[in-house]
């Protein structure tokens, strides 16, 4: 038990940092090389992982068909979420674009009824409208002034919630090792953006500084991060762990206000409780 709360603990602090690294990387980066630079490190990650616990073996067994059940969902956790969430966060201040992302388990929800045939029932049809009032709470404000900046980057966060709901969905019937997939899925998007960055003409003068921050990126939030997490959901009470989850978004608040500077308005606050209460009313109508 104490090595699941262990392993917990070290996901939700590495996701609770994602936005305050990745504003400090876009600021200097375009996000498709923060993703290219990021993925890398995250595939050599669980590479080594996967290599030490012998999964590596999995994949003699392969088939074409299994690299595209594999990599087909990833693309949309692994790749389009992480476009379209580096660029909200590029356009919004990073508190409001984390909240407005947080988002995902709404959206998996929706995309459980839609993909796997699960009951759309009302306690869920009222979690969804009282997460995007949560939105509306966050973002508002500007978006009723229409900010251009604000309106694009609140949209953007959305889809990237949208693209990593349907991937949670998708990979909820994988019969596949996940740390095995995740290695997958983190080389299909190194390919990906690095093409795209390739097609786009984007210098790679990267400062010694974000070396740091991409590798923290790329190894902590996202390879082990999702290592750690996988092995606490194994391990422990599968509800006791999740709801441990929703420490991330206020934790992140915290990193935010030190190393950014952005100190969270009342209304970026009483957005994050209602999309986190809209959360807890669908997990009532789970259980």
């Amino acid at each position: 038990m104490k090595k699941t709360y262990i392993c917990a603990a070290i996901a939700i602090f590495c996701w609770s940092t994602v936005a305050t690294v990745s504003k400090l990387l876009l600021g200097t980066m375009d996000k498709y090389q923060v993703l290219c630079s990021s993925a890398l490190l995250a595939a050599v990650a669980l590479f080594v992982v996967n290599l030490l616990t012998g999964r590596l073996k999995q994949l003699r067994g392969f088939r074409a068909m299994d690299y595209v059940k594999t990599i087909g969902p990833c693309l949309l956790g692994n790749f389009l979420y992480y476009v379209f969430y580096y660029g909200g966060t590029a356009r919004m201040p990073a508190s409001q674009a984390f909240i407005v992302n947080y988002l995902w388990p709404i959206m998996s929800v929706v995309f459980a009824c839609i993909l796997l045939k699960e009951k759309l029932t009302g306690r869920k049809i009222a979690a969804f409208a009282m997460s995007f009032l949560g939105v509306f709470t966050v973002a508002g404000k500007d978006i009723l002034q229409f900010n251009g900046n604000i309106l694009t980057g609140a949209a953007m966060c959305v889809a990237g919630a949208v693209s990593y709901g349907a991937f949670t969905a998708l990979i909820k019937k994988w019969d596949y090792d996940r740390s095995l997939a995740m290695m997958l899925g983190f080389v299909a998007s190194f390919v990906l953006s690095l093409a795209v960055s390739l097609f786009r003409g984007v210098s790679w003068d990267i400062a010694p500084v974000a070396v740091l921050g991409l590798g923290w990126n790329g190894v902590c939030c996202m390879a082990l991060a999702s290592t750690c997490w996988a092995l606490a959901l194994k391990e422990g009470n599968t509800a006791k762990v999740s709801n441990l989850a929703y420490i991330t978004p206020f934790l992140s608040l915290v990193w935010v206000a030190i190393f950014l500077k952005e100190m969270p308005t009342v209304w970026s606050v009483a957005g994050l409780c209602l999309i986190v209460l809209g959360i807890f009313i669908q997990l009532k109508d789970k259980k």
